[in-house]
């Protein structure tokens, strides 16, 4: 049995999203937060008690999550009827002063906790994530037989924009428990296969048009070729292919054609029989009898010898072949995935690749795009490798610091995947237990490369108007301010030390797009 795709993908996505809004504190300082709030709250408004109600993920069920002399999920709110219910639906806050005349569900909780509710005002709780309501804050009955305002209403608004940090960090766990507990045993038995196919992140169209294709031909036995610069991954997506493939439960036998000397490949396919050269103490199989009923990855394939590739295109075509020192026919049955970082179309031009034997390798080619044309991937794979790599040097870090990240998007990565995998490493070797990872952790070709472009930017900046160049500078510093605060503006123009006014004025004479939908 297969784990549902759909499942384990969004199990993954939870994970990368949570690594984003985690960074260094525990889903318990979160809740001691809310509690805190929870208890602090009716003292400022002078009311009675204060609840917070959460939407349960992947339902419409509203249940308590902490609430003033009310334990946990004490109180499940209804959609309709309730004034949770309401606030949540329409994501506006609410203020209702005389409740005690209002039918809902209100009046049937009092009944089951003893406590009547004469006024009341409720704000919504929206995901630092996107638009979505998650959940509500409520604060009952004013003391002194006094009125809420909307002044009261405002000052909980806010306080429940300064919680949804907190708020979110908690229910993407309890979401990622959720996804967790429907996943069988046959997800741990294939837990090694997912945790493959995890390194190849498809956030960008290009990374998942490579998983889609390479999914489809895994159900046929047609012959690949994959190409792309080195560190990209060929390998792995090779074995994918294999595992998925009906081949799945036979050989996967790699073979790096760039490695294996001229005098000795004819050996490394075809194998030999005991004494057929010196040095032939015994016998041993040959890699097309190894990859018997599996797969053949042919790693560096434009790196195989002239001499060699006319016996080769013999044996995969009639697929048959003998050891050196028997004339004994053996039979092929192998799928042949080959991989290369070098145009091969190329190759077979300029005459270092023969023409048939190009066309017998494959029928269908992929290409895996470099990490620099998905920069879509880089975040969530920095959050995996960071992720992989504290496990498996059973370390702490508390995530990355803004700028490490900011860098991250911006290098070109050269060396692609496996460069930002040795990169992690690297930075999780260097970094304290528990703190972030920050810049002058850093290699060297990495940081180089940020004060050569500084330099660039620099020298560009200098050749234009002082017009210009303010305007230059502006722009990367409101899309910098903007960044941060996931396109929050009030946060935005704090920190760069102007009004909200001024900012949209700026906002909108550069024309600067949001990161985010949130205008506030």
């Amino acid at each position: 049995m297969e784990v549902p795709q759909e499942t384990a993908q969004k199990l993954q996505r939870l994970r990368i999203r949570l690594e984003q809004v985690n960074h260094a504190w525990t889903v318990h300082d979160y809740e001691a937060i809310l509690r805190f709030f929870v208890d602090i709250v009716p003292k400022v408004l002078d009311a009675e008690r204060c609840s917070i109600f959460l939407v349960k993920p992947g339902t419409d069920t509203i249940w308590l999550k902490f609430g003033t002399a009310l334990k946990e999920r004490e109180i499940k709110a209804p959609r309709e009827g309730s004034f949770v219910g309401k606030v949540i639906s329409t994501a506006r806050s609410l203020i209702e002063n005389n409740a005690m005349k209002v039918p809902g569900y209100h009046q049937t909780a009092a009944k089951k906790t003893g406590f009547m509710v004469r006024n009341l005002i409720c704000a919504p709780i929206h995901s630092t994530l996107g638009k979505r309501c998650i959940g509500a804050m409520q604060v009952l009955n004013r003391k002194g037989r006094k009125v809420f305002t909307l002044q009261d209403s405002m000052l909980l608004e806010e306080v429940a924009r300064h919680l949804s940090m907190a708020i979110e960090n908690i229910m993407l766990n309890e979401e990622i428990l959720q996804v967790s507990s429907r996943l069988n045993r046959e997800f741990e038995e294939l837990r090694e296969e997912e945790d493959e196919l995890t390194q190849f992140i498809a956030e960008s169209p290009a990374m998942k048009s490579v998983l889609e294709t390479a999914r489809t031909v895994s159900k046929t036995p047609v012959n690949v070729l994959i190409h792309g610069e080195s560190g990209t991954g060929k390998e792995h997506i090779a074995r994918l292919i294999h595992r998925r493939s009906d081949r799945g439960d036979r050989p996967f036998v790699p073979v790096n054609c760039a490695s294996i000397p001229e005098n000795l490949m004819e050996s490394e396919f075809f194998g030999y029989e005991k004494g057929a050269f010196t040095g032939a103490v015994s016998t041993r199989k040959g890699r097309f009898e190894e990859a018997r009923g599996g797969t053949l990855f042919l790693d560096e394939i434009a790196d195989m010898p002239l001499v060699m590739q006319p016996k080769f295109l013999r044996a995969i075509q009639e697929g048959e072949g003998s050891r050196l020192g028997n004339n004994r026919v053996i039979r092929y049955n192998m799928r042949i995935i080959s991989a290369t970082n070098k145009d091969l179309r190329k190759q077979v031009s300029k005459g270092h690749f023969r023409d048939d034997l190009f066309f017998r390798i494959f029928s269908v080619d992929i290409f895996i795009p470099p990490l620099r044309e998905r920069n879509e991937d880089i975040i969530p794979l920095t959050m995996f490798f960071l992720n992989k790599v504290c496990k498996h040097f059973d370390k702490k870090v508390a995530g990355f610091s803004s700028d490490v990240l900011s860098l991250f998007e911006e290098y070109p990565w050269p060396g692609n995947v496996r460069q930002l995998h040795h990169e992690i490493e690297r930075l999780v070797a260097l970094t304290p237990e528990r703190e972030r990872v920050t810049l002058e952790n850093c290699s060297a070709d990495i940081l180089n490369w940020r004060q050569t472009r500084r330099l660039s930017s620099f020298t560009a900046l200098s050749s234009q108007s002082l017009h210009d160049r303010v305007r230059e500078l502006e722009t990367q510093c409101i899309n910098e301010a903007l960044r941060k605060t996931g396109g929050n503006k009030l946060r935005a123009s704090k920190i760069l030390g102007i009004s909200r006014v001024g900012l949209d004025k700026k906002i909108g004479r550069y024309a600067i797009l949001l990161p985010t939908s949130k205008n506030r």
